[in-house]
């Protein structure tokens, strides 16, 4: 009887997600196609990434009086599966799989800062010719969607979004493996190895998201966590931003499962607000518990690019952590075999510090890493419930963030 109604309700949730999906797709098709969301307008043609952008020079194809979007959403049939790999040479003569990953010093007191204020801007850690590597790869990826960016692309929350693009995105991948990237996190977490968790590919959020922690860092808790964030372009004169609570995570109000936070509650009045002007090459660190928000232009449109490589690695001794039931269960969604409790060892937290695994980069390269449709179906039907419903409802209300923020 027990087993009747379990495996009814598995074939309805089965069932109810398949009707979501086609629904969405039809109404994808009809709602968010480009010729919908972007008007032609006599006389201007719309663009895709231009790779050959100059490296600090504003670009749009369209006329000035119009603000239009630099980029459009693909088509339904332009997204990819599987492996992808634009093939593009790595900075400073390193040789792919070979080369041990490039050194960033940080300071002391640059750490002491980190420590006190949770959130640290680097400057310089990536010169011309990495951001022009990682423009390039970012290029490609926009021009050649992946069929794991579809949910948040077609959402509207970025122009362009994706998760765990090191998953399929070969040059990703080797960023990680070659930049200086690594040796950074490692001396911002004082740690002695480093893994990625997860990481996101994120081009043009559309209005910015409001005052918010991060929930999707992947099985592992804020205190196993480093946040970072590379940018590839300069940050606009009126938005576009970060900015931070300073200290706020050290907070003892906002549950670590919430994603959005209302600042003026008791317990957060009295945190100041820091703001980032980013530049191409710079990088952010922070707790994974800081409160923070970005701003996006308040039509929604970007007529220039803001591309960042941001997600979460994980410190030294980290064990996994699952988060079935919660929100922050979608930024691991592998079918790694790992279970509460495990050593996070797996090529699906690959280690990038000291250096990078040659067979994990071998399982990753032979489509052994990657998302799987069953623990989808498995982890994600465990929202079912409703006490892990009002832990996901904070998520949810992504959808909902981008009419505005809080100042």
């Amino acid at each position: 009887m027990v087993i009747n109604i379990i495996m009814s309700k598995s074939l309805c949730l089965v069932s109810f997600a398949t009707l979501f999906a086609f629904s969405s797709t039809l109404f994808i098709v009809t709602a968010f196609s480009p010729h919908r969301l972007t008007k032609r307008w006599p006389g201007i043609t719309s663009c895709r990434s231009n790779e050959s952008a100059p490296y600090n020079a504003a670009i749009s194809c369209y006329a000035i009086q119009e603000r239009r979007k630099i980029l459009q959403e693909p088509n339904l049939w332009e997204y990819n599966f599987g492996l992808q790999d634009p093939n593009i040479e790595l900075p400073h003569g390193i040789v792919k799989d070979v080369s041990k990953p490039e050194r960033f010093e940080v300071t002391e007191e640059q750490l002491q800062i980190l420590e006190r204020d949770g959130v640290l801007h680097l400057k310089k850690v990536f010169d011309e010719e990495w951001v022009d590597y990682l423009r390039k790869a970012t290029t490609f990826q926009v021009n050649n969607p992946h069929f794991w960016a579809f949910a948040g692309t077609a959402s509207r929350l970025y122009d362009y979004i994706q998760r765990n693009v090191w998953q399929t995105n070969s040059s990703f991948a080797r960023f990680y493996y070659h930049s200086p990237l690594a040796h950074v996190l490692a001396q911002c977490g004082r740690t002695t190895e480093i893994r990625i968790s997860t990481d996101l590919l994120m081009v043009n959020p559309n209005k910015g998201f409001k005052w918010h922690q991060d929930n999707q860092n992947g099985p592992i808790t804020p205190n196993d966590a480093v946040r970072f964030w590379v940018t590839m372009d300069e940050t606009p004169k009126d938005y576009g931003a970060p900015v931070y609570l300073k200290g706020s995570h050290k907070n003892e109000v906002v549950d670590e499962h919430v994603v959005f936070v209302d600042i003026n509650e008791n317990g957060l009045q009295n945190y100041e607000k820091i703001e980032f002007r980013t530049k191409p090459g710079d990088v952010l660190i922070w707790h994974a518990r800081t409160v923070h928000k970005i701003d996006g232009p308040s039509d929604g449109v970007w007529t220039t690019y803001r591309r960042v490589l941001g997600g979460t690695v994980a410190k030294a001794g980290t064990k996994y952590h699952d988060k079935t039931g919660s929100g922050g269960v979608l930024s691991d969604l592998g079918n790694h075999g790992l279970v509460h409790g495990d050593m996070l060892s797996s090529p699906f937290f690959p280690i990038i510090y000291p250096m990078f695994d040659k067979e994990e980069a071998t399982d990753r390269d032979a489509g052994r890493v990657g998302r799987s449709l069953k623990d989808i179906l498995l982890k994600v039907g465990g929202l079912a419930g409703s006490a892990s419903g009002k832990k996901f409802l904070s998520f949810f209300q992504v959808l909902g963030s981008r009419a505005g923020s809080s100042n």
